[in-house]
């Protein structure tokens, strides 16, 4: 069951073929994780998108409260029996049809959708996971590359490359040949005692769990946290690379190209993590 526009509906009920979110990308989405009636980040989630609702120019109803939004997704986690489990949550808004490029209205809708998950709180992933680079097309850093829009199109032929190469996931450039993150998160990188992570001016995602664990790595006085741009040629030198996303959590890079890392830190800050979590 679906959640559109506070109506409980079947998940295969049909959308208009003129939605603007299908026919031009004009939507925005936030996908989040929920355990046990419980929305992780939610404020950190409902602010993102309220500023990126802003930055597309789409009208926010007086009632789009992050209490109401909240109630709207309790609501659908309880129609599919997901209240008393951890889910994927995912909340899309898109203008409402009419227009071309040029919109009729700014006005908007919005559809939650919500799917089980296996894993209630974060863990540490221990599987092999190795990556490269995808170098076939570009992000060009904007204000527009740090929203989680449905503009995707470089994140779907890159998860195609990656499978097609055998790897776990690939890490993405910017124009100016940045590593900025990966297909499915934001990109840290650990050597000796300092991490660094893309600042957002590089074009990255405006991660949600990117930010958490930036406040986690602050709380730590033996570790230096650093916004900086990260060169390919770094990668090779780096003690750990890890991928965060608020699904997985941390997920630690065993291999890119011929080298291999830990996961010393990865396995800390997801204790630090859980612990955030439960105390919040």
């Amino acid at each position: 069951m679906v959640n559109f526009n506070e109506n409980i509906l079947e998940d295969n009920t049909l959308l208009s073929i003129n939605n603007r979110g299908f026919a031009y990308g004009d939507a925005l989405f936030e996908t989040i994780k929920a355990s046990y009636g419980k929305l992780l980040f939610w404020e950190d989630h409902y602010f993102r998108l309220m500023a990126s609702m802003r930055i597309m120019r789409m009208e926010i109803p007086m009632n789009f409260t992050m209490e109401y939004l909240e109630e709207q997704i309790l609501k659908t986690l309880t129609e599919n029996n997901l209240s008393n489990a951890s889910s994927r949550v995912k909340l899309t808004v898109f203008r409402n049809e009419g227009g071309l490029y040029l919109p009729e209205t700014n006005d908007i809708s919005f559809l939650i959708a919500v799917k089980p998950i296996d894993t209630d709180f974060y863990i540490v992933q221990d599987t092999f996971y190795e990556v490269d680079l995808f170098k076939d097309y570009y992000v060009s850093p904007s204000l527009l590359s740090s929203l989680k829009t449905n503009n995707k199109a470089l994140n779907v032929v890159g998860s195609i490359y990656a499978k097609e190469n055998k790897l776990d996931n690939c890490l993405v450039l910017n124009t100016d040949k940045q590593v900025i993150e990966a297909l499915n998160g934001n990109v840290f990188v650990v050597k000796g005692n300092t991490i660094k992570t893309p600042p957002i001016e590089n074009g990255c995602l405006k991660g949600v769990m990117r930010k958490q664990i930036i406040e986690t790595i602050e709380s730590l006085p033996e570790y230096e946290l650093v916004e900086e741009a990260i060169s390919p040629f770094e990668l090779q030198k780096a003690d750990e690379i890890f991928i965060t996303n608020v699904i997985v959590g941390i997920q630690a890079v065993s291999k890119y190209r011929k080298k291999t890392f830990k996961s010393e830190v990865s396995k800390l800050l997801i204790q630090k993590l859980n612990i955030k979590i439960r105390v919040s």
